[in-house]
């Protein structure tokens, strides 16, 4: 605005550039003005209090006091600052700010009254000052305290009239009412600030609307959960609805209900997202009332909870593990109800869980569960061999892997695979107890998803609980097989030792009672009966004695490049011989060669044992069939007769030691049942397995799996 020039002295009148000293020594005592403004906020800057308006009042000021000059100041901490002014002269800067003992302000804030000076250098209150005259009056704050004065100024002595006293008088008032409105402004304008502040590092979304619905506020957590309105658009998304499940239309929002009257707490709402993320929300509204009672808006606070919900379902989920596996005599039978739990919690589709067969050096499918609804033709193998797959590569790296989306290329998904079965993100977690893993448990989705920490967590631990719940088994069948081991060894002691003893003990003393002519009669056959129960009791006590030594790791086992095919022939030529003339046939189906790491003199005694078995128990002669192929990594040889068979439930029996089916009991075929119970030790050496496998028709299969890598 414009400001007069009254000449080159204008300055100095009100120690704006030269000091004014005030006589008699008074010092300012800055806690009499400071008790003052304590309504006020600290360190009011000039925008606060003016923004102009100080200027026009201070313009006003010199024209009803007929004067060339005009001003408005403010006290703060000891200084008198410049918040409107009119006829100045030189710069803005340089008056803006002075100590308020230099200047004549001081006299009106030491004595708390108006201060007319008709002439200064006539004013003993003044010294060192120039001619000039001053009027001025204090401005007080609502409560009465001084916050600064309202003056005129003139550089020639002059009278003050009594309308010019008043004029100077009523600006001060009106300089009160500035200040209380601009304060009261800034003030609010404080507070919503910090308000604003507040509801912005709030972890809750909120959102205000007013009378007619229009949204008024929205904090920034709310904008990123709802986007820049705060609400749903106006096309409501399909997938908002209560817990219930049913859908909520726009009138139904909380807010909304709010403002009709409504009092709403930790109401649910749930977003099915496009891309099939869930999402969950406690919704807080309340309406907002009027000092007259009537509702002039309603608020919401909204908090995300998916994450709290996320953990309640997966400490769920891992209670459904636990409970399956459990309530399961097998790994297989839970399997099912361990997937359902596992798809279920994380809202994808597909789960399978694979188990390592090291012998044959693949991890075999155990189980597998899609969601309701999706597709169940999903082509899963048998088997995977080592690294191949996803499972075959997580049994390899044992270590989780996520693949975002098993479509791209190098995702170990085949590319058949991933465009029929539409899955796309997976993930495999091996299932290890200890430094040993027993198995792959794989989980797919239907939408590309980043890998996520918790979810990897829950997933470490499900596996955990399935590979306790394998070695578990493992100990609880080891303890069994070794109380029937325990049990058999007596039965065996009692029964297979002391048979051929009996006879020993019963044909000496025949021969030691017999007279010259019977000894030269009976005497060559009472002696091979010795001779043959004597080898009987021998061979027990070798196969005994070997088992022993096999299963305490002290046998010899000498791996080395070995033909096994070579070894099945010489195995087959032998059992030919011996069954040569009975109405038994013995075919073959082997390659030309198949050579593995193995020990020549064990794997031989196996591979008699199985044929020794297919013949004693076909006595009625069939058909014996043995085969030889390679299958992955793994050897694979089986031996199927069509003779006796062995029950299901026995199976496992077979090669706990010394049992032997009741089938072969009930015919009496002799034997001592220790057969396949040596040959699973050297199997196991060979880090190979045997089973007994389902056979069409009657008879028995027995299938060896062998490593061919050296292990």
């Amino acid at each position: 605005m414009r400001r007069e020039d009254p000449g080159p002295d204008a300055g100095p009148l009100w120690g704006a550039r030269a000091p004014t000293t005030v006589a008699g020594g008074f010092s300012w005592r800055p806690g009499v003005l400071e008790e003052g403004i304590l309504s006020t906020p600290a360190e009011l800057h000039r925008g606060v209090l003016t923004s102009g308006a100080a200027d026009q009042l201070a313009a006003l000021v010199a024209r009803a006091a007929h004067a060339p000059v005009g001003l408005i100041n403010f006290a703060q901490g000891g200084r008198l600052r410049l918040y409107g002014g009119w006829g100045l002269s030189g710069s803005w800067d340089e008056v803006a700010d002075v100590p308020i003992a230099d200047s004549l302000a001081e006299i009106v804030l030491r004595t708390d009254a108006p201060v007319l000076i008709a002439d200064l250098t006539a004013d003993d209150r003044v010294r060192n000052g120039r001619s000039g005259a001053y009027l001025g009056h204090p401005i007080r704050d609502p409560h009465g305290a001084v916050l600064g004065i309202c003056c005129a100024c003139d550089h020639e002595p002059r009278s003050w009239t009594a309308d010019e006293v008043a004029a100077v008088a009523e600006a001060a008032q009106v300089c009160t009412l500035l200040i209380t409105e601009q304060v009261a402004r800034h003030e609010i304008d404080q507070q919503r600030r910090f308000l604003d502040a507040v509801l912005d590092s709030l972890h809750d979304g909120v959102t205000a609307c007013d009378a007619d619905g229009r949204v008024v506020f929205v904090n920034e957590r709310m904008r990123a959960m709802w986007g820049e309105g705060g609400l749903p658009d106006d096309r409501m998304p399909d997938g908002l609805t209560d817990a219930g499940g049913t859908a909520i239309t726009r009138a139904d929002l909380a807010i909304f209900r709010a403002l009709r009257g409504d009092h709403l707490r930790d109401e649910e709402v749930i977003l099915h997202g496009s891309d099939r993320r869930t999402r969950h929300y406690l919704v807080d509204a309340h309406p907002i009332t009027g000092p007259d009672g009537h509702t002039v808006g309603a608020v919401q606070a909204v908090q995300d909870v998916t994450r709290r919900r996320r953990v309640e379902r997966f400490r769920t989920c891992e209670l459904a593990v636990t409970t399956a596996l459990a309530e399961a005599p097998s790994v297989e039978a839970a399997g099912p109800r361990v997937l359902e739990a596992v798809v279920g919690t994380l809202d994808w589709v597909h789960a399978e869980l694979w188990l390592v067969d090291d012998a044959a050096g693949v991890v075999r499918s155990a189980a597998r569960w899609s969601a309701p609804g999706w597709q169940a033709d999903i082509d899963v193998p048998v088997d995977l061999p080592y690294g191949m797959g996803l499972a075959g590569r997580a049994w390899q790296v044992g270590k989780p892997l996520w693949i975002r989306d098993v479509g791209q290329p190098q995702s170990l998904i085949s590319e058949a695979t991933a465009r029929s079965s539409r899955l796309h993100a997976a993930l495999a977690v091996p299932v290890r107890e200890g430094f040993e893993t027993l198995g792959v448990l794989t989980v797919f989705a239907d939408t590309v998803e980043d890998p996520e920490d918790e979810l990897l967590a829950l997933m470490a631990g499900i596996a955990a609980h399935i590979g306790q719940f394998v070695e578990r088994r493992l100990v609880d069948d080891l303890q069994r097989q070794l109380n029937r081991s325990k049990n058999e060894y007596l039965a065996l002691i009692g029964h297979e030792l002391r048979t051929p003893l009996t006879s020993i003990s019963a044909y000496t003393e025949l021969l030691r009672e017999a007279d010259e002519r019977t000894l030269v009669a009976e005497g060559p056959r009472l002696l091979e009966v010795i001779d043959r129960n004597t080898n009987q009791l021998r061979h027990i006590i070798n196969e005994l004695m070997e088992l022993s030594a096999l299963d305490a790791g002290h046998a010899d086992i000498q791996l080395a490049p070995m033909d096994l095919a070579e070894v099945v022939r010489d195995s087959l030529a032998k059992a030919r011989a011996a069954v040569d003339g009975a109405p038994l046939v013995i075919e073959e189906e082997l390659p030309e060669q198949l050579v593995l790491p193995g020990d020549r003199k064990r794997l031989r005694q196996v591979v008699d044992n199985l044929l020794g078995n297919a013949v004693k128990y076909s006595p009625d002669g069939g058909h014996i069939r043995v085969t030889l192929k390679a299958a992955g990594r793994a050897a694979e040889l089986a031996v199927t007769d069509t003779g006796l068979g062995v029950p299901a439930d026995e199976r496992e029996k077979m090669f706990t030691g010394l049992y032997r089916t009741s089938r072969v009991r009930d015919k009496a075929i002799p034997g001592t049942g220790l057969g396949l119970t040596l040959s699973r030790a050297v199997v196991t050496r060979h880090h190979g397995s045997i089973e007994l496998v389902e056979t069409d028709g009657a008879g028995t299969t027995v299938l060896v799996r062998l490593p061919m890598d050296a292990r």
